[in-house]
């Protein structure tokens, strides 16, 4: 049925051109500019005409049908505080019939646009055609001609497009079917993941002789071609595309490798959506002349405070052979083992108030994180990624010694802190161990319970600092510590103008020992050690500002501290304690410590204040008697000058006034508002023989393109440990990457494709992958 607003018609009736009146006398009923409702269709056209049997409608000229629904809305309470106030009714209605009236409001869901409409309202079938364009829950289908079903979404369009805005899915074909709501048929048709202007030729595109796009997203093509600028350079006779930003199962586009030492390469990830909290990712990688490494990575995520990630890669190394000599010669490898692995992992859980904190880095030897440097398992690519997820890094990549740790940790309201760890210790050297050549602790587990507190209504404090660790060892002494360290501090009014500060407390260390057969333990099975210390502070602080008075222009502020620090330790008794950290490792002292800190900062006439150079220097005088020739610590040095917002310079120096060593550390960045980064590390320690440098840059080139550089070298045995190049094209919808990477033995060239929105392996940053 077809419902006319008559009055609407007799107005349009009298403006229609005469020579379309004439036969509409006749047999049927001719509207110019009209308006009708068609069930829950409306339509509005230059010209409509209407036929009674069987109900239709033909339209022409600025056709538009648009579907349109009601939702509904919450009522709006029409009572007032006046109403209230002065028991005055708002209206006929009482208040709970009121708030039982309907609101509602009408949407238009989809909308059809044509130059020509012929609508069989029976059957609920539209023919269409001239510049047909139909919008439906955000999707866009465009036509030369066609048909649709309006009753259940379903049609057949000739020289289609369709543009998914939600996923920005872009597709062609000579033929489109609309199977569903959002489920599409194409045959002779491409497909590409990401949007297109008027006109633009695609980049890429997948093309398929016969095409289904499911509801998941998911383009199931038969007959595919990969296209690249219409040149066709990769064939399948099937293929799942997944095509939506949303995560679904599939395979990740893969990278190849070429290494003068592992041959070639091909890694080919493969992702599967387990739910909405968790997924899984398979790194296959295959190396022609070491043979298949298995990898995978398994994710989760509840909240931001409750989320995993755990990693892992394995290799039967066919290298990893007594009879290849160029390979460990030219690497510098020592390992023997066949077996080669890396298994890595962080997770954050919070149980209420309690906090927990996971960290899992487990390596088969010590040549593993150099070698295998690329891809998947690249160790900085890895490091960088884990940082970025939960602020916590992996250990240094040649450390032997690599932490485990499992961490419980809950705060009170009173301030207090409880901790548990349980720690234990990838140990990847050369190193043979036996009772009296101990190997590397564990803790099994360690306990602590810190605090602070005033005493009563007065200016002191009274902190504590509690633990119990049992020291687990394979080789060697074991032993199990109780520590209790109380303290007083409070401050000291001398005068306005200073800032002073004393403390002091009582420290008891007791040990049950397990000598482990250790021959050189001659003690007992129970050591105890108690000390006492004092300490004390002066300072002061002085402030001047340089500069404009008014807001008319910059001035620099400058604060600076200078301070004496007093502090003096004992220990009664000094019987020999095993060695396992810092706490066991406490010397006596009487040393006084000098220094001042500097702060500069800069204010702009908008009130605006940046940090903008920082210098720091202290040192210590040592008073104990067996320290008398050379009394002096080293000066202590730390730097820091932010010339621009976004650039960095930092200095740290331990300068040894008799020769005895020297340390120096230099770390710039710089990191441009468009994406450009640079960056320099310089380290040097005397004492641990550590000469190197490293750098890298990020650089953005015209016409789309990046160049990326990485290198790190051993300045002192002048070897260059590491050394990377990156090219990146990057245009709108796809990017191609071409790498190198090279270190002692190895060239490896790496070329990685990515297309948009098309799976790319988690953790990997298009700009400055690897630096």
């Amino acid at each position: 049925m077809i419902a006319l607003n008559a009055r609407r018609l007799f107005f349009q009736f009298w403006y229609c051109p005469a020579f379309l009146l004439i036969p509409a006398l006749i047999w049927h009923t001719p509207l110019c500019a009209a308006e009708m409702n068609a069930e829950e269709w409306e339509i509005t056209a230059d010209r409509m005409v209407r036929y009674e049997n069987p109900a239709s409608v033909i339209a022409e000229g600025h056709v538009i049908l648009e579907k349109k629904e009601k939702q509904a809305v919450a009522p709006k309470d029409s009572s007032s505080k006046w109403d209230d106030l002065l028991g005055a009714d708002s209206g006929d209605l009482d208040d709970e019939n009121r708030a039982a009236q309907p609101v509602s409001a009408v949407t238009t869901t989809t909308s059809i646009k044509a130059d020509w409409v012929a609508y069989d309202v029976a059957m609920g079938q539209a023919k269409i055609r001239g510049n047909v364009l139909i919008n439906v829950k955000g999707d866009e289908l465009a036509a030369d001609s066609g048909s649709i079903n309006l009753k259940n979404s379903t049609g057949s369009f000739e020289n289609a497009r369709i543009v998914r805005q939600e996923l920005d899915l872009h597709l062609e074909g000579r033929t489109i079917e609309k199977t569903g709501d959002l489920t599409y048929h194409i045959e002779d048709g491409w497909v590409i993941t990401c949007r297109l202007q008027d006109g633009q030729e695609p980049p890429w595109s997948f093309g398929a002789a016969d095409t289904k796009i499911t509801d998941g997203g998911y383009a199931v093509m038969k007959h595919a071609v990969f296209r690249v600028k219409g040149i066709p350079v990769f064939y399948s006779p099937y293929m799942i595309l997944p095509a939506k930003h949303e995560r679904q199962t599939g395979f990740l586009f893969p990278a190849w490798y070429m290494s003068d030492r592992d041959g070639f390469g091909l890694e080919t990830p493969f992702f599967v959506n387990l739910s909405p909290t968790a997924d899984i990712t398979l790194y296959p990688r295959y190396f022609s002349k070491r043979g298949v490494m298995m990898g995978g990575e398994f994710r989760y995520a509840t909240d931001e405070s409750s989320k995993g990630m755990f990693r892992g890669h394995y290799l039967d190394d066919d290298l990893s052979d007594p009879s290849e000599e160029a390979y460990y010669r030219d690497g510098s490898f020592s390992h023997s083992n066949v077996e080669r692995y890396w298994i890595r992992g962080k997770a954050d859980q919070n149980f209420g108030d309690w906090i927990t904190r996971l960290d899992i880095d487990v390596v088969s030897d010590k040549d593993y994180l150099r070698e295998f440097n690329s891809g998947s398992t690249a160790f900085n690519a890895n490091n960088r990624l884990y940082y970025n997820a939960f602020g916590r890094s992996f250990e240094q990549k040649l450390d032997q010694y690599r932490e485990n740790t499992a961490k419980v940790l809950r705060s009170f309201e009173d301030g207090s802190i409880f901790q548990a760890e349980f720690m234990a210790i990838n140990d990847v050297s050369d190193r043979v161990y036996s009772a009296d050549e101990p190997s590397q602790f564990w803790k099994l587990p360690s306990l602590s319970y810190s605090g602070l507190r005033p005493i009563a209504s007065s200016s002191a404090d009274i902190s504590w600092d509690s633990s119990y660790t049992h020291f687990w060892r394979d080789k060697g002494v074991g032993a199990q510590r109780f520590d209790l360290f109380p303290e007083i501090s409070t401050n000291l009014p001398i005068s306005r103008y200073l800032e002073s500060s004393v403390h002091g407390g009582i420290r008891e260390t007791f040990y049950t020992i397990d000598d482990g057969g250790a021959t050189d333990w001659k003690n007992d099975d129970t050591v105890n050690r108690w000390l006492y210390r004092l300490g004390g502070e002066i300072s002061t602080t002085l402030y001047r500002e340089y500069g404009a008075t008014d807001n008319h222009g910059d001035s620099l502020g400058h604060t600076i501290r200078p301070f004496v620090e007093y502090t003096y330790l004992k220990i009664p008794d000094t019987d020999i304690l095993p060695q396992f950290d810092t706490v066991d490792e406490i010397e006596e002292a009487n040393t006084i410590y000098y220094g001042v800190n500097n702060f500069f900062s800069l204010f702009g006439h908008d009130s605006d204040e940046r940090d903008l150079v920082f210098f720091k220097a202290r040192q210590g005088y040592d008073m104990r008697s067996e320290m008398s020739d050379t009394p002096l610590t080293p000066v202590e040095l730390k730097t820091g000058f932010y010339p621009l917002t976004n650039t960095r310079l930092f200095y740290t120096a331990a300068l040894d006034v008799y020769g005895n060593g020297t340390e120096h550390a230099i770390e710039a960045d710089y990191r441009s508002g468009r994406g450009d980064v640079f960056g320099v590390d310089y380290r040097y320690n005397e004492k641990l023989n550590i000469n190197s440098v490293s750098g890298s840059i990020w650089y953005l080139l015209p016409y789309d393109f990046a160049l990326g550089y990485s290198i790190e070298r051993a300045i002192e045995q002048k070897v260059t440990i590491e050394e990377k190049f990156h090219l990146v094209y990057q245009p709108a919808c796809w990017s191609v990457e071409l790498a190198s990477d090279r270190s002692p033995g190895d060239q490896t060239i790496m070329l990685i494709f990515r297309l948009a929105n098309i799976g790319m392996p988690f953790g990997v940053d298009v700009g400055g992958a690897g630096l």
